[in-house]
């Protein structure tokens, strides 16, 4: 027959499937754990557990497509988009975890930062939140590497009364959207404390943070305290909240403190009363009280 060619169908790379497939079940389960996390709904070595087990899925996705990649290139193979989207899936859930490994390799095992490591900023309510045994902190040890490698987190002292600067710390709490578990305002003889609860921005990690405004004569100080409920290392994101809120802190307390004052409404002169004349009395004629008839 004549114009007769014959059409063979390439198969698909069952490599290059499996590897689109264990990409798209990693990304699954990582999304799970992570509303799991968030919501509370499991413990958290669950849920951990379950974001271990999405990455060991992703890394597996990778393997696949590079080894796809070969017999594509080998035997002519279909699959090559989906060997890709598997690889930049697994990518994309790897990437996050190595940027926290490299950080870890860069900064020290603490997850408790404070500006006062003397007599740091203790946990009220918080402490019922937190696992047993985690509300103290932890020590001479976490101070000195705190000290060495976040020297510049330091309390802040202000002329201003202490009232002042709790409004401004109860604000720019409120401001970040964390939730304020308890405020308690400062009092002459007592420092007030402020108790809330901030989250990291992917996993949703639950950090605790205690603002402390202390009066001193009749300025104040401001101390802080920000401390993760699990694990040994948080990776710089205390001291990186505690540097950002004091910053926030003391850009508006520069402003409360510098704004002009305002003016104090005087009040209206008093006007001089005015006395109406009193009116005359118009004189009626007397009408005599009887007329007398002409005589005759």
């Amino acid at each position: 027959m004549r114009g007769f060619s014959p059409v063979f169908d390439v198969p698909v790379s069952g490599l290059a499937a499996w590897s689109a497939r264990l990409g798209w079940f990693a990304f699954a389960v990582a999304l799970m754990s992570i509303i799991i996390v968030r919501t509370g709904f499991l413990d958290m070595g669950p849920a951990l557990a379950t974001f271990g087990a999405a990455l060991i899925f992703a890394a597996l996705a990778i393997l696949l497509a590079l080894a796809s990649f070969v017999v594509i290139w080998r035997q002519g193979m279909k699959g090559l988009g989906r060997a890709i989207g598997g690889m930049l899936l697994g990518i994309l859930l790897l990437a996050y975890p190595a940027y926290l490994s490299y950080r870890a390799t860069k900064l020290p095992a603490i997850n408790d930062i404070t500006t006062d490591a003397a007599n740091p900023p203790r946990f009220g309510e918080l402490t019922r939140l937190r696992p047993r045994g985690t509300s103290d902190y932890p020590g001479a040890r976490v101070a000195a590497l705190q000290q060495k490698t976040y020297p510049d987190i330091e309390p802040l002292q202000y002329d201003a009364p202490a009232a002042l600067a709790y409004k401004i710390a109860l604000q720019i709490v409120t401001k970040r959207g964390w939730n304020i578990i308890e405020t308690q305002p400062p009092v002459p003889a007592r420092a007030g404390d402020i108790e809330a609860v901030a989250r990291t921005l992917i996993m949703g990690f639950r950090d605790d943070v205690v603002v402390r405004v202390s009066p001193v004569g009749a300025g104040s100080r401001i101390d802080v305290r920000s401390a993760s409920r699990y694990g040994t290392h948080d990776f710089g994101a205390n001291a990186k909240r505690v540097a950002s809120l004091l910053s926030d802190i003391d850009e508006a307390m520069d402003d409360a403190m510098n704004a002009p004052a305002r003016p104090e409404p005087k009040e209206p002169a008093e006007r001089p009363s005015r006395k109406r004349p009193t009116p005359k009395k118009t004189e009626r004629p007397r009408t005599p009280a009887s007329r007398q008839r002409p005589e005759g």
